[in-house]
């Protein structure tokens, strides 16, 4: 994360005056005597410092600073606190008790300034008395630094400016794509929206910490949100990458998703929780994304490559991803997405004014709006219309396949009757049909080529009574 690493930096800058990180730290007995604390049976700690559920008295020993320059004890973490150096008091933090009632609790982060006169030459103890009753969840490391360090504590505006940027593009990116969802009611900009709300709103939460030093009960409540917004981040991007790239597997694909990322919450560690969820989505998203490339879908390839670009970065440098890396490469992926989408829109809009001319003299054909411009299709060559969100794929004569960029609602009044709506994603020109068969509890309908369709249980006495009777339009579509 990068403000422990921020954090680790300064502490080797200053390494003589960090030793009682390194120092072991020991367990006590204590109390408050006349004199300062009173601490007796001291026992080395092994592992982490852990004062949850409980009161705790710790010791170590650090050296004092080789300048006059001012000094203070910092201690971050989930946890009330009192710190003495050398039996003199540098203050609490909330006020640390026995029981939950006794209890008051403090910020997350506190700041203890250091009296010149307070140090001594060679070695020194600071006595640190923690307890831990409101955290809400338990951390495998409730405290996250406990050290001496320079006053005042240096500023990170420059990693704060980048998140704030980060944040303002997504923020702009999810307003775009609700715009686009207004105008065009397509699954795809509204996924690509909540993308850079959720984004954004991680960022937000990331940003309370440097600037609102919030009471430690909190911070349950904020790690929780962020690797609940990471999660629905790396499913919204599994969903979105699947619809354009693998549309009949897009439920399929979400599912899965739901399930391996809310694996995530039983990884330990709220970091470790969080980055594993945005692997795991980016990971899955690169599958439908192959199949893109396979199918040589537009922007597959792009979309595979920033992929691929994400999941490189996070393995190499996952302490990076969740703080900071993650925005960027959030943003980087949205912002350009929503040039294209609008600069599509322009196109599609310029390219449908100059081919509705040609359209109104050719009533047999089907004009199409592709990724190679626009062509007018014969309503006798298309087998069927196969939904996939803002597009659809027209399943034509001889395999091949077209992607019109319209949606499956609006064709279903455009086309001539010869074309049924069989199932909530498939419209069938029954021109092609061959016949209806029952497969176990679901119905298909066979064409003359091509896999048979499904059809959905409310539709099927429609497509029975069709099929029944002669189908109107041959010489309009041209027969099958």
């Amino acid at each position: 994360m990068w403000r422990l690493l921020l954090l680790t930096g300064l502490m080797m800058a200053f390494a003589t005056l960090a030793r009682a990180q390194d120092s072991p730290w020991q367990a006590c007995r204590g109390a408050i005597g006349p004199d300062g604390p009173v601490l007796s049976d001291c026992r080395a700690i092994q592992g982490v410092v852990d004062p949850q559920g409980r009161e705790l008295w710790i010791r170590s020993t650090i050296s004092a600073p080789k300048d006059d320059r001012p000094y203070a004890y910092y201690v971050a973490g989930v946890a009330s606190s009192e710190v003495w150096l050398n039996g003199q008091s540098l203050g609490a933090n909330g006020r640390p008790g026995a029981t939950a009632g006794d209890e008051i609790p403090g910020r997350y982060q506190a700041v203890f300034p250091i009296r010149e006169t307070t140090w001594r030459p060679g070695a020194n103890v600071v006595v640190l008395r923690l307890s831990s009753f409101h955290g809400g969840l338990r951390f495998a490391g409730p405290m996250s630094a406990m050290v001496v360090l320079p006053s005042p504590y240096p500023q990170r505006a420059t990693l704060l400016a980048v998140t704030f940027v980060a944040t303002g593009a997504l923020l702009a990116a999810a307003f775009g794509f609700g715009v686009i969802h207004a105008l065009r009611r397509t699954g795809s900009s509204l996924a690509l929206a909540a993308m850079a709300a959720v984004a954004a709103l991680q960022a937000i939460v990331e940003s309370l910490r440097p600037l609102f030093n919030y009471p430690y009960p909190l911070h349950a409540w904020r790690m929780s949100a962020i690797w609940g917004l990471a999660a629905a981040f790396a499913v919204l991007l599994v969903g979105y990458v699947a619809t354009r790239f693998m549309p009949r597997a897009s439920r399929r694909m979400v599912g899965v998703a739901l399930v391996a990322v809310t694996a995530t919450a039983f990884a330990p560690g709220f970091d470790i929780k969080t980055v594993s969820a945005l692997i795991v989505g980016v990971a899955l998203a690169a599958l439908p994304a192959l199949v893109g490339v396979r199918d040589r879908r537009p922007g597959a390839r792009l979309t595979l490559a920033y992929l691929a670009l994400f999941l490189t970065l996070a393995l190499a440098f996952p302490e990076w991803l969740a703080d900071l890396s993650y925005f960027l490469l959030a943003a980087g992926l949205v912002l350009p997405l929503l040039m294209v989408e609008v600069v599509r829109l322009g196109r599609d809009d310029r390219g449908r004014e100059a081919a509705l001319t040609q359209a109104v003299r050719r009533p047999d054909r089907l004009t199409v709006a592709s990724a190679r411009g626009v062509e007018l299709v014969p309503l006798a060559e298309i087998l069927s219309v196969v939904g996939a969100d803002d597009y659809v794929e027209l399943r034509l004569v001889g395999g091949r396949s077209l992607l019109h960029a319209a949606r499956l609602d609006a064709l279903t009044t455009q086309l001539p009757v010869s074309f049924l709506r069989v199932h909530r994603s498939v419209i069938a020109n029954l021109t092609h049909a061959q016949r209806l068969e029952r497969d176990g509890d679901r119905w298909r309908l066979h064409l003359n080529e091509g896999p048979p369709l499904p059809v959905s249980r409310s539709r099927q006495p429609a497509v029975r009574e069709a099929l029944a009777d002669p189908v109107p339009g041959e010489t309009a579509t041209g027969g099958g």
